[in-house]
């Protein structure tokens, strides 16, 4: 008996120490994560990640989230980049593309998943869709232009659209650049409106649903901060709004032809995981959605006294009263 009892505390011993010394599989992994501001569609985005990480197995305890927020700042955006970098997490999780920009330019080897970029090639944190070719993935929320004008055109038959946009940043550029492409096959000309500062917004918009059968809002901070103002006017000429992002038809523009950013979002979860369980991010496609929703604010459709015709309606995925 006295062996048995020896014999049973040597093998306990042993396996205290094996358990010492081996890694804990359980042991807290940390992930960093920056989201540029606090617009609705950051934060669906960020949702639909950690929803996908939960699910996973990758949610709290398990995981110690660092979550900072820039504030729509680039600057601090740069500088929550080298803190995270400093913080040496086992992976870092962007929201929007300025921030991705920064982290990317800060990181060169932590593992990074972006979520809410519009075209990472050309913001230049990858440098293809099949193959980041470096530490970065994720998912964008990029929408095909030539089917928002499609569907701008069952609306009503436009003729002149202005585009808001706001020179330097690079989401804004590449959506007037993506709709430009798309004019001639959509039989419509589309005039440029650099905005640089929310004064001009006020100073130029008059002329600009003046002169204009329709307004597209780019993903520009100027605009951001000044849709009410350009709803407002828009409205008022009897003029139709239009975007890609689905806050903004929330906020009052009258269309919306969107990547869901909750399902933007879900997408790099699932990419986030496969690089949590190993994959390399430059082995994980980037990807955007395929299916788009289709939005109309009939408040804002009844405000400018716009007629809207039954077959677009039956295309219509989401009315808002």
């Amino acid at each position: 008996m006295a062996m048995f009892m020896r014999r049973a505390t040597g093998i306990a011993m042993v396996m205290i120490l094996m358990a010492l010394l081996a890694p804990d599989a359980r042991a807290e992994k940390k992930i960093g994560v920056l989201l540029f501001s606090d617009e609705v569609r950051y934060q669906e985005s960020w949702k639909g990640i950690l929803d996908q990480l939960k699910k996973a197995g990758f949610g709290e305890p398990a995981v110690k989230y660092l979550v900072e927020h820039a504030g729509g700042n680039k600057a601090k955006a740069s500088d929550l980049a080298q803190k995270q970098n400093a913080a040496k997490p086992d992976m870092i999780v962007v929201v929007g593309t300025s921030a991705a920009v920064a982290v990317a330019k800060e990181n060169k080897t932590t593992p990074i998943v972006f979520t809410m970029v519009y075209d990472p090639v050309d913001s230049k944190i990858a440098e293809s869709w099949t193959s980041s070719g470096n530490n970065t993935t994720g998912s964008s929320s990029r929408v095909p232009m030539g089917k928002l004008l499609a569907e701008l055109k069952q609306l009503a038959p436009v003729k002149r659209l202005a585009v808001l946009y706001t020179p330097g940043e690079k989401n804004s550029e590449t959506q007037l650049k993506d709709i430009q492409s798309e004019q001639a096959g959509a039989g419509m000309k589309v005039v440029p409106v650099p905005l640089s500062t929310k004064e001009e917004v006020s100073q130029m918009m008059a002329d600009v649903v003046g002169a204009s059968d329709a307004v597209y809002l780019t993903g520009s901070s100027i605009v951001g901060s000044s849709i009410a103002l350009i709803i407002d006017t828009a409205t008022k000429a009897k003029v139709i709004t239009v975007t890609h992002l689905d806050d903004y038809v929330e906020k009052g523009v009258m269309l919306g032809v969107c990547a869901n950013a909750y399902a933007v979002g879900q997408l790099a979860g699932e990419k986030a995981v496969k690089v949590l369980k190993g994959a390399k991010p430059s082995s994980v496609p980037i990807e955007a959605l395929k299916k788009m929703d289709v939005i109309l604010n009939a408040k804002t459709a009844r405000a400018a006294q716009i007629q809207v015709p039954a077959a677009f309606k039956a295309v219509v995925t989401k009315t808002i009263e």
